[in-house]
């Protein structure tokens, strides 16, 4: 994952694409390569990929192999050294660990603060009743030719299917904690799976924040009643999205439909015929247009 190390880029490497840079198989190969190897010559190039075509295309080509790899190796020792520093703080207990059913009473009873660091996507569809929302990420709403190609790649590695946008860290995210509350405010911070909200407990603990509370699990990890919630969707199915959560195909939906039962099921066994109908339709449409091409072409 690219730079979790705070003191570098600044959380960049949150963002869904780079996570599912993680789940490219050839990843835990590179990391038993020695370390001479995580450069760019040739001999490394020449290890990694065979090539085919002219020598200059193909050198060409493996640099550039080399380059991303090289890349992926640091994302993923950037994410190992983060989980490590997050692992300390929970393990030192400078910050205390909370389940879903434990912030809600100690929401209730003791007037602690829910801040929530989901980006807005999650957010707008459930949310917790009297939580302050300050995403750590959010969508990336820039037009730049870095920013649009960050989209594209995120799109291509999974985006389409999983619903989730390319993300950016937002910088004045401790200024505007700081704005709202001050260093000795007891803070439940919860994200949707817990990842984020964790990269957020150490920002603020190194702002001087040190009543700071986790939710183990994230809000997904809610169950109903557990949290006063409020939105249109239960938490669990609030971080899902794209094709998978149009044909049913998530997690949380199967579990759902575990409990709704058949009419639950039905609803998405129909959405997936309906997607058969509309491609066997193009498919046919594409023939006949072909068709009449050709006799056109023919006369």
């Amino acid at each position: 994952m690219e730079a979790l190390g705070l003191g570098h880029s600044p959380l960049n490497s949150l963002s869904p694409s780079c996570r599912l840079y993680q789940g490219h198989q050839h990843c835990t190969k590179l990391l038993d390569t020695k370390q001479n190897c995580l450069n760019n010559s040739e001999p490394f190039s020449l290890k990694c990929r065979p090539f085919y075509g002219t020598r200059h295309r193909g050198l060409s080509s493996i640099r550039m192999q080399a380059v991303e790899e090289d890349y992926e190796v640091r994302q993923m020792k950037d994410m190992a050294a983060a989980r490590k520093r997050w692992d300390a703080l929970i393990r030192e207990e400078k910050v205390k660990v909370l389940s879903p059913k434990e912030a809600g009473y100690a929401m209730q009873l003791s007037n602690k603060t829910l801040l929530d660091v989901r980006p807005s996507t999650e957010h707008k569809k459930a949310w917790v009743k009297g939580s302050t929302w300050i995403p750590i990420f959010d969508v990336d709403s820039r037009f730049d030719a870095g920013s649009l190609s960050r989209k594209v790649t995120n799109f291509m590695m999974g985006g389409w299917w999983s619903g989730v946008p390319a993300l950016s860290f937002d910088g004045q995210f401790l200024s505007k904690v700081k704005e709202r509350f001050t260093e000795d405010t007891d803070l439940i911070v919860a994200c949707q799976k817990g990842l984020r909200s964790l990269a957020a407990c150490e920002l603020l603990y190194n702002a001087g924040y040190r009543n700071l509370f986790w939710i183990r699990g994230g809000l997904e990890a809610a169950e109903e009643g557990d949290i006063e919630r409020e939105g249109p969707v239960p938490f669990k199915l609030a971080g899902i999205g794209g094709v998978s959560e149009f044909l049913g195909w998530t997690d949380q939906q199967r579990v759902a439909a575990a409990k709704e039962g058949w009419g639950y099921r039905l609803v998405f066994s129909a959405r997936l015929v309906g997607v058969f109908v509309v491609a066997d339709a193009l498919l046919i449409g594409a023939q006949q247009a072909a068709r009449y091409l050709q006799e056109i072409r023919s006369h």
